[in-house]
This record gives C-alpha cells, structure tokens and sequence, in this order.
C-alpha cells in the first residue's frame, strides 16, 4: 500500500457548505442566463453567504433515497460511515433546487406558461424520490417590478402561480434582469441560505430520532455515524459551535468501540477523520492550545494501536499521515493571522511526521519507496524552524534530508544540504556530529567521482576536528594519494554495491581523460590536517633592515607527509619572488622517504621557515600585508593539491581555538628549545616599513613665550653625525598641521624677519632646500612666526634627508628624517587702560560739549622680557579735537615687566548733539619691539580702539584764574569767567559763600545777565588767614531759565581748594638766596 492511501479525502479537508443546484438555466447559448450563473458564481467575497451553486438539468436523477427505517432491532452496521457519505452531501444530495424559469407578470399566455413552470416543478420534485430537499421558483423578468402592492395583476398572478406549483408564497422569487443584476443576486443567494438553514435543521431532527431505536449492544457503530452526521450537517448549517461539541462526542465513542485485527484500521481512520474536523474548528475558532490538547490525546490514544505486527509499517504511515495533517492545519492557521513561537509551531509536527516515515521505511524495507515522502515532511519542517529562527533544529533537519538524498541516490542533492550545515557544526565545534556528516559526504563525493570534493572532505577528515579512528584515517590517507597520483581510490565502506560499479567507471573516465589536475582549496571554511600560522619578528622595520618573518607548519593526520612547496603572497606581489620554498619530489614520494626532506611535515610536531627579503624604500609608510599562503600537495606529474590560507593562516576551527587556549589554565609541557607550543603562536600577518633612523641632531632655540603679532625668532641648528655625506637636506617648518583652523589663520611664518608677515604668508612652510651636510658638519637656520591670537601652538620642525646605505650586499637611497615639535604660548605684550578725566584730574563719567578734558593712557608690560616702546600715536576721530600738540611721551621708553609707561592727551568735543551709545574718540597706535630684538626686525603696531565718551551740553561754563598757591596775607586775585554756551538770554544769580581761610573782597551777591555766546568776567581779592590746604570761598551760581544747572556740575569746572604758604620771613629769603 502506497503511502498517499493515509491521504485524507478531499470532503474531509474543505469547508463544507450549503448545497445549492440551479436548474432551468441555459448558461451556454443564452446570454441572459449566463449573466444570472455569473452572478452567482464569479468574484464571490468573504462577506457572501457560504453557498455551493450548480448548474443541473431540470429531469437530473438525485441519488436514491433509502426507505426511512421503523426499527434496528434485527439490523447490524457494516460499518460505521460509508466511504462516499461526505460527498453526497456536498455535491450529490442539494438542500434546496431552484428552477428558473422567465416569465413577466404581464405576459399574454399566462396560463400556458404558468402550466409550463408547474409541470418543470413537479419533474424536479420527482427526481428528488421522496427527499426533504427544498424547492424554489425564480422567475426571470425584463422589467423591474413595482413596489409590492401597487401591482394588483402581480398579486394575483404570484398567487396562483404559487398555488399551480404546490410552493408557498416565501418560495416564489422574482429576478428582473437589470443594471443590478448583482445585488438582486446576493438578495437571492440570501433567501436561498435561509432555506437551506432549514433543510439542514430537518435533517438533524431526523438523524437525532434515530437514537431512540439503538442499543449499546449490537448498534455501538451507529451510535458514531449518528454523531458524526449530526456534526457534519451541524457545519453545513455553519453552526460550528454545535459541530465541534457534536465530534467530540462522536471522538469519544469511537474510543468505546471494541476493537480487533479486523476493525482496527476502521477504528483509526474514523477516529483521525474526527479528530482532524476537532482540531481544524478549534483552529477556526481560534483556540490554538484546545486544539494542541486534542491532537496529543488523539496521538495518546492512537500510537499503541499497532493492529498485526505485520502491518506495523502501515501504523506508522498512519501516524506519520496524523502529524503531517495536523502540521498543515497549524500553518494554514498561522497564515491567516495566529502567532506562533519558537517552542510550538508546525515545524516539530512535520518533524514528527517525517519520524514515523522513516520508521515505516524500516519496517517496511524493500516494500516501497519512502524517501519522496520522507523529504517532503522534512523539508517542510526546515521551512517552519527556519521562520521561527530555531537554527540547530533545521540543521538537524538538514542532515537527515541528505541522508534521505544519499539513500535515493540524489547524491548532488545530498552533498549540497550537507555542505550548507557543516559551516553551523564547524564554527560551534560539534566535531562528532561533523565527523559523522563528512563520512557521508566523502561517500557522495566518491559515488560522482567529484574529485574537489573527495578531496576537500578527505583532507578535513585527517585533521584534527575528525573524531575517525586512526586506522580508518589511514585508509583515507592512502586514497588521498591514490587520486594525487593520479589512481582510482578504493571504495568507501558501506556503500551500493550498483553504485560502486557505477562510480568505478566514473574514477577510470576521470583517470584517462585529460583536464586540470590543479585543485586550489580555500581552508578558511573548513578544518584540514595542516595548520599553518605566519608571523613577523616585529611589527615595524626600518627599511635598512631585512624584513623577517616565520611560517609555522603542523600536521595532524596519522603519518607523516611531504609536501612540494611553500610561497606565501603580499600585497605588495613583487616581494612574492623572495618567499617561496620548493622542493622536487615525485609522485609517489609523498610517503616515502619521510625523515628527510626540508618540506617533510611529522604529525604533532610545529615545523617553522624562516622568510627574508629587503623591502623597497617607495614602501617606507607603507604595511607589508601576507595576504595568503600556499602548501602544496603532490606533484604535477600527477595531481595537484594547493592549500590556500588567507592572511596569515588559520582555518575554520582556529578562532574557537585560540579563545579556549587563552581562557585554559592547563600548564604547557617544557618542550626542547627548537620547539614551540602551537597554542603559543599568534598570527601577526602584517608589518611596516619605516623610514631609516636619522643619525642627525635637531636644536631649537628660542625665547618663550612669543608675544601677540610679534615676529618670534626661531633659530633651527642642524648637525650631522652620519659617517658619510648627506644630500638634499630639506626642512618643513611651522604649525603642526591637525590643530584648531582658527589658529591656521592666524599664524604666518617666514624666513626673513626684516619683513612684517600679513595674511598672505602661510602656516607651514614646506620643503625649504638647505644643501648638504659633511660628517660633523652643522648648519643654522632662522625662523619668524607670526601669531595673531594668544593661546598655545604646537609647532614642527622636520628635517629630512638622502643617504646612501648598504642592506645585504645591495646599495640603497634612504630617505631618512627627524622631526621635533615644541609648544610655544603666546601672551599680550601689554594692557593698556584709558580713562577721561576733567582738567582737575577728577574721573568723569561723561565730558561737556566744548568744554577740554583730560584722556590719560596708561601701557603695562605684561612680557616677561622688555619692551621698548618705539613711538606712541594718538589718531582722534573727527568729533575730537586736540587742545594742545599730540606728541609721543613715550619714545624709546624700555619697560621691564609689571612697569608701565603713561600719557596724558587734552581734548575737546564741539557740540555734536545727542548721540546714542555716545561719540567716538579715535585710535591709541603703539609701535613696540623686544628690547633684545634685533635691529632688523621691525616694529609692532598696535592698535589699541580707544573707548567711546557720552557727550553732554552745558548752558553756562566757568573757569577760574587763579595762581597756583597762595601766602599767608598776601592778596590772592581770583578772576572767574561765566561763558553763556546757549542761543538765550541768562539770567544769572551769583553769591559768594565766605570761608574761615579767607578774606575776600568783591560782589558778595549779584545778578546779571549774559547774552548768547558772550562771556562775563568776576574778580575777587582773597586774603588767605591759614597756611595749608584751604577750601576757597565758594561761589554758587543759580541760572533762572536752568534749574537742573546745580552748584555741584559747577564745582567740575572751577578749584574749591588751594594750597597756603605760611608767611616768610625776610632775613631767611635774602640767607636762602645767598645760599
């Protein structure tokens, strides 16, 4: 028996429906039928009732309907449901005919017709025979019909058309063939479900009264195929709810039912027909776990029903035919919107399934071919653990798909899913599982006579990640060799004898046709016998030194072996040349005369080469890269095998190694000095070249820190210690590049210092020639910065030279250099600070237009070298004017630092009105250079932005002449000056307030007036009583048109102090002016 006879039918595994036939229907040569059944029919949506419609001839013969049974007592089942029962219902037996039949309310030969429609009624209820399937009457119509009610001849027609056909009026439609042919349609199809609904429910009534006539004794059958109709109508009638209670029922009495060897294969078939109509409802009703619930009891209940021992393979199908189902019915779920998750999803069920498959394949053995079927379940499997990401549990899969491959003799099939899964068991390091699976490979390999492949899979199965015993290890080695000589290799074991046969042939046409007999194998993706590491001495080499590196070689198969070269590749491939070890050997050398030989490799022990080649001096900066090494196997009098590692070595297993080997606490034997342990080496695949190291001296020198625009001398001394002459010395000196931009932009350099740099010199200069040096020989060179912003600079000097040198018996230029950097601050040479004062040197906040005042500068030196102030200059705007000449009162002032130098300007401001922000002064310009500088070097000039001052008129200014001091009773004249600064008339009130110090003669009181821009004069004679420093006599001036004038702006302009001699004496002037 063939597998697919488990199959579930058809009826089980779809939907079921209500069935609907539709006579009366010409829908091949009448359009307007056509038109209706495509209605009925085409592009039906999910939101339509569900229906099953066909198109039958009105005299069409239903199935025969047995006579209704008036008691079981002498009756015995033969079974408990009839294969073709589901069928019936859903295709056979109709819940409802429909004749269609045209005719309009208004037509002529009504009674003709409506005789007509009868007789086509009473054919189909004829050819039911006695069924309670329904009967239904549509009549096609060209016009729309009126509102119900309004048609009184529709009325009466519809009435007695009912009454001519037997049918009441709720089974009498009407079907105007209009532009809404489709929603009348879906009107229709709705009444037609409603019928059907009933039919249904009828049959249900009848098959339930039924009950009442068994007995458990001899009617335990009939007891399961009630239930199960029950059931099955119950979901015709879309009652799912009903029929999934109904077959559980019927699940349960079927595990009542006795069985033996003749009715086990009933009892299962019944009991997974049930059981798949429990799960696919709960699915449907979106119960996942109630349906995982009655799958593993159905499968509890199910498994040790085994039957005759003989059949036992056919229970396996069976099982097998029960996991795959229900493995479908999960999926088709999970496509419609349930979620799984990686420990329960439809994959572990078609795992399951593909078990009993194979089970059954060895219960079987020769009776049938499986591994179609078994393929099938795993490959569906795969499909669900690669979508819910359980990547060991497809792997797994995988290699039982090869296997299955390798049994039906799909040996590329075979080798291509094994070949994906060994990547996953190498890098996570199941050797014994890789082992297992490369056995089979080989044998696949062999059986094609691949000869790659029978080699790649033999070389990884000599090598260390194989678990094979070393006996079978050596009868791989032997056919290793065997095929490098170009000889058919012996066949592997427990492999098809036909196949064998086959593969023989293939191994002889391999032999004697000719084609390449090179095969490059990339060990980066698996794990051979030999293990290869490359390492440099160093990471860096002057490039007058040879470059020197090793390459380690181990071998782990079970005897020892010669290979026939070695060369190792850069990325550099001139340097390809000097790195190749080659040794001559014939074909069937390669296991002979093993303890000689540079190339013999002994398994365990590390062999090492020594490499060494004289880098190129275009490569100084450069990595020397080992992009990949070639051991090479056999000969080309034969075949040839290359062994290609990229980088500096290592294979697949090499990175898992190398971790466990740096976490291991395990001590390492004390091995011979010439010896190494493996785990002890470490790749280093890569080096530089550098520049030869500078036998020269760099000195710089020079005055920290640099001050703000200042050109700061650096002076560059050079010498040689070189044993020979160098040429085409160079020097780059500057700004470091790499630092913040702003300070590129304001930093200038330069080699002459007799000139001011501007924006235009550059940061860095580059590439200055300055000749050649003899041994011992020195030279200077001086060099001027210009830093336009305070902060630190890191500046380089780098020196480069050529050389002529000898490396291993070759003469080579050598470019070699030195650099230096130094960081160098830059600082203010000075602070200046301004201020205004009023002519009695008192600070104002704001001046008066017209009025002089005071601008004192004070320059401190914040250098610590000093300064010498070459000139000073002091630029007004053109709202100030000067009172006096602007002349420096700092030329060649030197300041050492923390001293300062002061100026003292006398201005005036003209009326300018009211500014806003106040007006402009002008600019403070000071030359400055290091008093150590030399006298080429130029001044610095600096342009100091002197501050902004709030002008303010005044209506009336007075000044006072009065004499520097004045003596103890002697007349001091005093003469004030009232100047009108208005285009107005003051009236001016003046009083003299007397003081303790003085007497004074004068106006005590007054008031005059001043015209516009004239000036009054007031004298007074004081006669001071008290020598020292003496408050005058203080004048108040009260302005009548200006209240806001007050007598303290007026004391601003005027003293209110003097200073008092005491009275001298005439005896002691004429001693001093002998004296």
């Amino acid at each position: 028996m063939s597998p697919t006879q488990w199959d579930f039918p058809v009826e089980l595994c779809c939907r079921p429906m209500a069935f609907v036939t539709l006579t009366g229907l010409d829908v091949v040569y009448n359009a307007v039928h056509r038109a209706v059944w495509d209605a009925f029919c085409a592009n039906r949506r999910a939101d339509r009732v569900p229906i099953s419609f066909k198109v039958l001839p009105g005299d069409h013969e239903y199935p025969k309907c047995r006579p209704k049974r008036t008691s079981y007592e002498w009756y015995i089942p033969k079974g408990i449901l009839k294969t073709g029962w589901m069928n019936k219902h859903l295709n056979l037996v109709p819940a409802l005919v429909v004749v269609f039949y045209e005719l309009d309310w208004d037509e002529p030969q009504w009674k003709e017709k409506q005789s007509e429609c009868a007789t086509r009624v009473e054919i189909v209820r004829q050819s039911l025979q006695g069924r309670n399937t329904k009967v239904a009457v549509v009549l096609i119509q060209k016009k729309t019909p009126l509102p119900p009610g309004e048609d009184v001849i529709a009325s009466e027609r519809a009435a007695a058309l009912c009454n001519a056909c037997e049918l009441s009026g709720k089974s009498l439609f009407v079907l105007p063939h209009t532009d809404h042919l489709v929603g009348y349609i879906i009107r229709l199809e709705n009444a037609f479900y409603e019928h059907a609904q009933t039919y249904y429910y009828t049959e249900i009534r009848r098959v339930k009264s039924h009950k009442e006539f068994l007995n458990k004794t001899t009617h335990q059958l009939l007891f399961v195929r009630h239930q199960f109709k029950i059931a099955f109508f119950s979901e015709l009638k879309q009652d799912t709810q009903n029929a999934l209670k109904n077959y559980r029922t019927a699940y349960n009495l079927v595990h009542e039912l006795r069985a033996h060897e003749t009715n086990i294969l009933e009892i299962k078939t019944m009991a997974g027909f049930t059981n798949y109509k429990i799960c696919r409802l709960c699915f449907q009703h979106n119960t996942p776990l109630d349906a995982i619930a009655q799958f593993r009891k159905h499968i509890d209940l199910c498994k040790k029903k085994i039957g005759s021992a003989e059949l036992a393979f056919e229970h396996a199908a069976w099982m097998s035919k029960q996991f795959q189902a229900f493995g479908d019915l999960f999926d088709e779920a999970i496509k419609l919107g349930l979620t799984a998750i990686q420990t329960q999803n439809p994959g572990f069920y078609y795992q399951q399934a593909a078990y009993y498959a194979q089970e059954r394949k060895q219960l079987a053995k020769a009776l049938c071919n499986h591994e179609e079927v078994i393929i099938t379940l795993l490959s569906n499997a795969v499909a669900q653990f690669k979508k819910y990401k359980c990547p060991r549990m497809k792997s797994h899969l995988m290699v039982q798909m090869g296997e299955e491959y390798y049994y039906a003799k799909d040996y590329t099939k075979a080798l291509k899913l094994l070949d994906y899964v060994m990547c996953d068991y190498r890098s996570e390091g199941w050797w014994t599982l890789l082992t297992s699976i490369l056995t089979t490979a080989l044998k696949c390999s062999y059986l094609m006579a691949q000869l790659k492949d029978y080699i790649t899979y033999s070389l990884e199965l000599l090598g260390r990640a194989s678990t094979l015993k070393d006996d079978q290890k050596s009868r791989i080695e032997k056919n290793l060799i065997n095929v490098l000589m170009n000889e058919s290799p012996d066949p592997e074991p427990d492999c098809d004898i036909l196949a064998v046969k086959t593969a023989q042939k293939l191994w002889a046409d391999r032999i004697s046709l000719a084609g390449s007999n090179v095969f490059t194998i990339g060990v980066q993706d698996f794990v051979p016998f030999v293990q290869c590491k490359a390492k440099f001495h160093a990471p860096s080499f002057h490039v007058d030194v040879p470059v020197q590196f090793d390459v380690y070689l181990k071998a782990d198969c079970p005897h020892p072996i010669r290979f026939s070269k070695l060369c190792i590749s850069f990325n550099n491939q001139e340097y390809n040349q000097f790195c190749v070890i080659e040794e001559s050997s014939k074909a069937n050398d390669v296991l002979e005369n093993l303890t000689q030989g540079k190339m013999c490799l002994v398994p365990g022990k590390t062999r090492k080469f020594l490499f060494k080649f004289v880098a190129k001096t275009e490569d100084v900066g450069k990595k020397i890269e080992i992009t990949s090494m070639d051991l090479v196997l056999g000969s080309e009098a034969g075949r040839c095998v290359v062994l290609n590692w990229q980088g500096g070595g290592g294979d697949a297993a090499s990175a898992q190694e190398a971790l466990q080997a740096s976490r291991s606490f395990k001590r390492r034997p004390r091995l011979p000095d010439s010896e190494v342990h493996w785990d002890s080496i470490v790749i280093q695949a890569s080096t530089m070249i550098i520049s030869r190291v500078p036998n020269i001296s760099v000195h710089l020198r020079h005055d920290p820190p640099a001050l703000t625009n200042e050109m700061y001398c650096l002076v560059v001394t050079v010498q040689s210690h070189e044993k020979t002459l160098i040429r085409d010395v160079k020097l780059t000196a500057g700004l470091k590049p790499g630092q913040d931009a702003n300070l590129t932009q304001k930093t200038h350099v330069t080699l002459h210092g007799t000139e001011l740099c501007d924006e235009s010199y550059p940061a860095l200069l580059t590439d200055i020639p300055v000749g050649d040096l003899q041994p011992g020989e020195q030279l200077e060179k001086m060099l001027y910065f210009r830093c336009g912003t305070v902060g630190s600079r890191m500046f380089l000097v780098y020196v480069s030279y050529l050389i002529n040198t000898t490396i291993e018996g070759k003469e080579i230029v050598c470019k070699c250099h030195k650099d230096e950097t130094v960081t160098i601050e830059t600082v203010f040479p000075f602070d200046v600070a301004v201020k205004f004062v009023s002519t009695k040197f008192e600070h104002l906040e704001r001046v008066y237009a017209d009025i002089p005042f005071l601008l004192m500068t004070d320059l401190l030196s914040a250098s610590p070298w000093a300064l010498t102030i070459v000139s000073s200059e002091l630029q007004l705007a053109p709202s100030m004017t000067a009172v006096d000449q602007l002349e420096s009162q700092v030329d060649r002032v030197v300041l050492q630092t923390g001293e300062s130098a002061s100026e003292c300007f006398c201005l005036r401001c003209p009326s300018v009105g009211n500014v806003e922000g106040g007006v402009a002064t002008g600019h403070y310009i000071i030359s400055w250079k290091r008093t150590s500088a030399m006298d080429s070097v130029p001044a610095i000039s600096t342009v100091i932005t002197l501050p902004h001052v709030i002008v303010e008129n005044i209506p009336l200014h007075v000044n006072a002449d009065l004499p520097s001091f004045g003596r103890v009773r002697e007349s001091l004249p005093v003469r004030y000056h009232l100047q009108n600064k208005t285009d107005l008339v003051q009236d001016v009130e003046i009083s003299v307030e007397p003081s303790d110090a003085f007497m004074f003669s004068g106006l005590k009181q007054i008031r005059l007036r001043i015209l516009p821009g004239t000036e009054q004069e007031m004298l007074y004679n004081f006669y001071p009583l008290m020598a020292g420093y003496q408050q005058l006599p203080s004048l108040n001036i009260n302005l009548l048109r200006f209240p806001n004038f007050t007598n303290q702006l007026l004391r601003r302009f005027i003293p209110t102090s003097i200073f008092v001699k005491p009275q001298g004496r005439l005896m002691d002037d004429a001693s001093i002016a002998a004296a």
